[in-house]
């Protein structure tokens, strides 16, 4: 790839107000799949919501002139073919799926602002030079089975529909149940190959989740990289007994142990200084019965940290830590890492090229990295990928509460489009 700086951008700013409509009027057709009465959305992986928006996608960008297809573990695209498609293509889009009770921004908002992109750019300019695209991916959260990033991750190759983990959420099912159910990794759904060899860029556009921009005044942030971050869970093996006949000094109260195993880990991270994070998210107790010990507790760690040295160092400490507060107390304890992801780097390319968008258009940018993590960090492993943030008011997200301006949001459509144009439409060629 090669910088060269405001030559890729058309001469015309995008119509700010006219992108502001579109987009605004998409996410919010999109959360009406999953809605709850609470003003929350639930998409997770391969059930009916998640089915029925994925559908309602496909049918819209069909009446868009887009040619469409899916994958076949149901990850969907939208797709202007390029005058010279043999160049490549360039991807933006983002992830259908969201956690549960969430809102209606994440996620969404990179798959309606690749819309309103592409269809803004193939009116404005007609057909690019490189294919365009845009993608929803099948998953990213993690919210239905533990693990993280199936859509992106089988596009990428770290996954594959012929080595379907065997995992399983909470009703029993497994992934590879659930797929075949929702229609996909089947030999039916192999018309279009998971992997991707002819990207030659991808773009993610996302709400911050976090307050920076806001905090700082600035419009768009342009993310240098993404933190690392491990995923464990942890079971804590005791004894269920009578709460009533049961003295204190002979119990092994799998609860009690785990609640302090869960504050020294806060006072480790603590220790540690920013960036560290650590969050205990999830806590099941067993039998959860008001009038019995709890015998067995599984409670999930998830660590962050931009170096990936400290990350592991945490989760060493803390899990030698955990071992000897279990053997004090005569519990059993044992973990299982399920996610473990290094901290990556965007394309500097492209970052600078988003950065120079932000200057000559005059939009406020703040350089920072993520520290949640994205699609656009597996992407990266197998083409150049760029990360763009807008703000997230009080820097909600995961919530029904989380809500950008439309103002915000057609900025970071803007500061795409541009970059898109540069990407797929510039006669000097961005790649």
């Amino acid at each position: 790839m090669r910088h060269a700086g405001s030559s890729r951008l058309p001469e015309e700013a995008p119509d700010i107000s006219r992108l502001s409509d579109s987009l605004e009027e998409a996410i919010h057709w999109l959360s009406r799949y999953g809605a709850d009465s609470e003003g929350g959305v639930t998409r997770l992986l391969y059930t009916d919501s998640w089915q029925q928006a994925q559908a309602a996608l496909a049918e819209r960008m069909q009446q868009a002139g887009l040619e469409v297809y899916y994958d076949e573990v149901g990850n969907l695209y939208g797709r202007i073919e390029g005058a010279q498609p043999h160049l490549g293509t360039i991807l933006t889009g983002s992830h259908i799926d969201t956690v549960r009770h969430g809102g209606k921004y994440d996620g969404a908002y990179g798959i309606a602002a690749g819309l309103t992109a592409l269809l803004y750019l193939a009116q404005r300019y007609g057909k690019p030079r490189y294919n365009l695209e845009i993608v929803s991916f099948c998953e990213e959260e993690g919210s239905r089975f533990p693990l993280t990033y199936w859509g992106s991750g089988n596009v990428s190759g770290r996954y594959s529909p012929d080595r379907v983990p065997d995992i399983y959420d909470d009703a029993g099912l497994s992934l590879k149940e659930a797929m075949l159910a929702a229609g996909f990794c089947s030999q039916a759904s192999r018309a279009w190959t998971v992997r991707r060899e002819d990207l030659r860029a991808f773009i993610e556009l996302h709400i911050e989740q976090g307050a920076v921009l806001e905090r700082e005044g600035s419009s768009i942030g342009v993310v240098q990289g993404i933190v690392g971050q491990k995923r464990l869970t942890f079971e804590v093996i005791g004894e269920a007994n009578h709460a009533g006949t049961t003295p204190m000094a002979w119990r092994r109260d799998a609860l009690a142990g785990a609640a302090e195993m869960v504050g020294y880990m806060e006072k480790l991270a603590q220790s540690y200084g920013p960036p560290m994070v650590a969050t205990v998210g999830s806590l099941t107790l067993t039998p959860n019965l008001a009038n019995v010990i709890p015998g067995k507790v599984s409670f999930t760690l998830d660590a962050r940290h931009s170096d990936g040295g400290e990350l592991s160092s945490f989760c060493s400490e803390a899990a030698a830590g955990l071992g000897d507060l279990a053997a004090r107390r005569g519990l059993i304890l044992t973990s299982h890492e399920w996610m473990n992801a290094e901290p990556v780097m965007m394309d500097a390319e492209l970052t600078g090229w988003v950065e120079d968008i932000c200057t000559q258009r005059d939009w406020s940018r703040v350089r920072m990295f993520s520290g949640a993590g994205h699609d656009a960090q597996v992407m990266q492993s197998i083409c150049p990928a760029a990360l763009v943030f807008v703000p997230s008011r009080g820097g909600v997200s995961h919530s029904p509460d989380e809500y950008t301006s439309a103002e915000e949001l057609a900025a970071g459509v803007s500061v795409l489009t541009d970059l898109l144009y540069g990407l797929a439409y510039d006669k000097e060629g961005a790649l």
